[in-house]
């Protein structure tokens, strides 16, 4: 037997107790168990008749017939229904009489039985028996004792049966489920993992590698909660390249991407791992740098980037504004990223100015 089949007759868990019920529950007596086994003589003499006259008559249908296939099974079957017709009188239906009923219903789930078709074939069992017990015992109310004995134990052997074929029937659906319910859980692992490597590229921005600007508030929302219950400080940086229209202007925007890209490769490189670092837009790019005050910002930080760029870029400058908030009172994320933004334009205004002036001066002294 498969070992599916042994796994549910060890569910269905079928006592001595369980089978004393059943047959109370059907009035299934000792005199009924009796009257069945004094009869077996009787039925041992006609039983291969009857056993040829049901085959007969079970394969005169096409639907049966293509179920039994070949002589071999066929056989086999008749060796299996001589048994059972035998068990029916042996006067025994203890815990092996009913693992026997239980397994017949597996066989026939197994196999394709329909329940109609399981159903007709006792009908016909039935009839043919009836044929002998109206031939051999003439007295009526002997005769009916035997036939209502035998409709007990055949109802008995019914729901046996029906019991293992729907229980095999509610396996196959756990099963099914089962796999369904794992199939759902690596499709859905899949789909998280797709939506987070999806989040992942619009965390990042494409071109320079740097976390997206959409996420900048409620990074820098969350940095600033963090440093309020540990009572640090936290700069904000603010910073563009200096000239870069003129750059996309005269040299091309591949150009252009080409530097863009060397400014966020040195900005990654500088940068401490809990540093948040976003390209804003265009040229501009926005650093959060947590536990950090602005003049370590400026004199550490800004130095040690402006020579890496220049590592990597000839005459390509920065302008950076700076604000530290906390770790006394923190501002808010939009107010802090825009004074960063003023800080940056006026560091810009003010070395425009300054170069204008080196430039008069060098023109008075060529004078």
């Amino acid at each position: 037997m498969k070992q599916t089949d042994q796994t549910l007759l060890e569910q269905m868990r079928i006592t001595e107790f369980d089978i004393d019920n059943r047959k109370a529950l059907l009035a299934l007596s000792n005199e009924d168990v009796n009257l069945l086994k004094d009869y077996r003589p009787i039925i041992e003499s006609r039983v291969d008749a009857l056993v040829d006259t049901f085959y007969q008559m079970q394969t005169s249908v096409a639907e049966i017939a293509l179920l039994i296939g070949d002589a071999d099974t066929l056989d086999r079957l008749k060796n299996a229904q001589r048994r059972y017709v035998l068990d029916l009188f042996s006067g025994i239906y203890d815990l092996e009489y009913v693992n026997n009923r239980l397994r017949i219903g597996l066989v026939h789930k197994r196999i394709g039985v329909e329940p109609k078709l399981y159903l007709a074939a006792i009908n016909v069992l039935k009839s043919l028996l009836l044929e002998i017990i109206f031939e051999t015992l003439p007295e009526k109310t002997e005769r009916q004792a035997m036939l209502a004995a035998l409709d007990k134990l055949l109802l008995f052997d019914i729901t046996l049966v029906f019991e293992t074929y729907i229980r095999s029937l509610v396996s196959e659906i756990e099963i099914s489920k089962a796999k369904s319910e794992r199939y759902a859980c690596v499709l859905e692992e899949k789909v998280k993992e797709r939506t987070q490597q999806l989040e992942e590229l619009t965390r990042i921005d494409s071109l320079t590698g740097l976390l997206s600007v959409r996420y900048l508030n409620e990074t820098l929302t969350r940095t600033l909660r963090t440093a309020q219950r540990r009572h640090e400080p936290v700069s904000i940086v603010y910073m563009d390249i200096n000239e870069f229209k003129a750059i996309n202007d005269t040299q091309g925007h591949p150009h252009g991407d080409h530097i863009l890209r060397a400014v966020g490769a040195a900005i990654k490189k500088i940068s401490r791992e809990e540093d948040c670092c976003f390209r804003y837009g265009g040229d501009e790019f926005c650093l959060i740098l947590p536990n950090c005050e602005e003049e370590p910002a400026r004199e550490i930080y800004i130095n040690r980037l402006n020579i890496e760029i220049s590592r990597c870029l000839k005459n390509v400058t920065l302008s950076v504004g700076i604000v530290q908030t906390g770790p006394d009172k923190y501002g808010e994320p939009d107010a802090l990223i825009r004074q960063a933004d003023e800080e940056m334009y006026a560091a810009k205004k003010a070395s425009k100015i300054d170069d204008r002036s080196g430039n008069a001066v060098d023109v008075e002294k060529t004078a």
